[in-house]
């Protein structure tokens, strides 16, 4: 990526809220008609976004193709949270002028946050696509489409104080079938100074949890036996009734009244609610934040065997005084604390997070506070990048982005160095175990060997067998590379 470097695992970029890639997809259906390509980049937020804009326009007559050649619709649904995310959707929008000019009635639509952030530009001064649709906006979707086809210039771009898309089941594009993600809240209202999410998708608010359990249930009894909760901040999950974000204007968390207390459901409780479905039924969360993240969670985590024993809990920085420019809520002994919560409560718990290297200000001992974090933690694996400066955010209005590029680019290589050693050292303590293994699938190097995941979301690797995607086996593990267990069934 352009101004930017990061490290990620191969293996972990399902579970990242800050993967940036894409998703193809291919549908079947006896009813020919219009053709739809989706392609999605970001975070997982995004990816099940997508699915949501699969079903709503699957149930209009759309089927989907691979081939955006032969679209008559192609929607990108983009990630404004960086510039190099912005920079590619850009150079892919470039790539889809050739469709229309072989089919000029083709239409082309940003979806999601880069939508959000830069609205009518798209439309008025760029001229690249026909449609501009906000992450809140997707069920306007086949109207804002015969707007276009009409020759309009087709945008909705307004964020909702309600929209959850609780009553929709999403279609389930390129999974393996085994694992999915359930959306359960939409929007943050944490402010972060270097974030545009709160921007782009609006205040937070949570979905019905009956909502989220059926939907869970359709899933297992679909043969998926993973699930991932996903939000911008899970530990924040409120039920209450309406599932509005229970915050003033200025953020911080009204009081409930005792009866909205008594009926309300938080994140533990959801949790569990959704573990009690089946005890085949694995449960995973993404992510949490570090000044919400509670003992109760942590004791629901070890009650329950099918809540995954691992945690994705992002620190971006080490020092306390760069945590108060982020405006992250929390301080570096307040971080040093959970982590001991975690190891006491949880003591075999994977643990990954998000690092920003360069942060304004950031001077070479607040990057070694950064380091010597990372050695006390050492963090199954972690998402690693220099700070991009985003329009409109806090931190672009009050401070300078004032740490050189190469002093940037430096301190993000050490970073990366000392991830790799410690996501060694933790892959290399599962070597000589047992571990419980649901198949994803095959191995990316052979149709020989089969992959899947522990709990702590690392990926193992062993011979097929008579073994196949779906099942839980136990793999006792006899050595590894630095990323990867590998062993056999027993």
């Amino acid at each position: 990526m352009n101004s930017e470097n990061k490290i990620i695992d191969e293996s972990k970029q399902g579970e990242a809220i800050m993967v940036e890639t894409e998703n193809l997809v291919s549908t079947s259906s006896t009813v020919k008609t219009k053709k739809l390509f989706l392609e999605s980049y970001g975070c997982q937020m995004n990816f099940s976004d997508s699915e949501i804009v699969a079903s709503i326009l699957m149930n209009k007559g759309f089927t989907t193709t691979q081939n955006f050649e032969e679209a008559d619709v192609i929607f990108v649904n983009t990630c404004a949270i960086r510039e190099g995310a912005e920079s590619k959707v850009r150079n892919r929008l470039n790539d889809f002028k050739r469709v229309k000019l072989k089919n000029p009635k083709a239409l082309v639509g940003v979806l999601g946050c880069m939508a959000e952030r830069l609205k009518t530009q798209f439309l008025e001064q760029e001229k690249l696509v026909d449609m501009v649709v906000g992450p809140d906006a997707y069920r306007d979707l086949p109207n804002l489409i015969e707007q276009a086809e009409d020759g309009h210039r087709a945008i909705n771009v307004i964020l909702s104080k309600e929209e959850t898309y609780a009553d929709l089941t999403p279609v389930r594009l390129g999974t393996n079938g085994v694992t999915a993600f359930i959306s359960i809240t939409r929007g943050c209202d944490n402010m972060c100074s270097f974030c545009v999410v709160p921007f782009t998708r609006g205040r937070e608010r949570s979905r019905d949890p009956e909502s989220i359990v059926n939907e869970a249930k359709d899933l297992f009894n679909n043969g998926y036996r993973e699930v991932t909760l996903l939000g911008q901040n899970v530990d924040s999950y409120l039920w209450a009734g309406g599932g509005l974000s229970r915050r003033d204007p200025f953020g911080k968390k009204e009081t409930l009244t005792e009866e909205q207390k008594a009926n309300s459901v938080n994140f533990a409780q959801l949790m569990e609610k959704v573990a009690m479905i089946n005890a085949d039924l694995r449960v995973r969360f993404s992510t949490s934040h570090p000044k919400d993240m509670n003992d109760e969670v942590l004791y629901m985590m070890a009650k329950h065997n099918n809540i995954c024993n691992n945690i994705h809990l992002p620190v971006q920085s080490g020092n306390s005084k760069v945590l108060e420019m982020m405006n992250r809520g929390y301080t570096r002994e307040w971080y040093e604390e959970r982590m001991k919560a975690i190891r006491k409560i949880i003591p075999n718990c994977g643990i990954s997070t998000d690092i920003i290297s360069g942060f304004c200000g950031e001077t070479d001992e607040e990057h070694k506070d950064t380091l010597s974090l990372m050695e006390i933690v050492k963090y199954d694996y972690a998402y690693m990048f220099m700070y991009s400066e985003r329009p409109k955010t806090l931190a672009e209005r009050k401070y300078k982005d004032d740490v050189p590029e190469e002093i940037k680019k430096k301190r993000l290589q050490e970073i990366v160095d000392l991830q790799r050693k410690h996501s060694a050292i933790r892959t290399t303590e599962g070597v000589g175990k047992i571990h419980r293994v649901l198949i994803e699938g095959f191995s990316k190097k052979s149709d020989e060997m089969l992959m899947g995941r522990n709990e702590q979301n690392t990926v193992v690797v062993f011979p097929k067998q008579n073994h196949k995607k779906g099942d839980y086996v136990n793999v006792y593990a006899d050595r590894c590379t630095p990323s990867t267990l590998i062993g056999e069934v027993v």
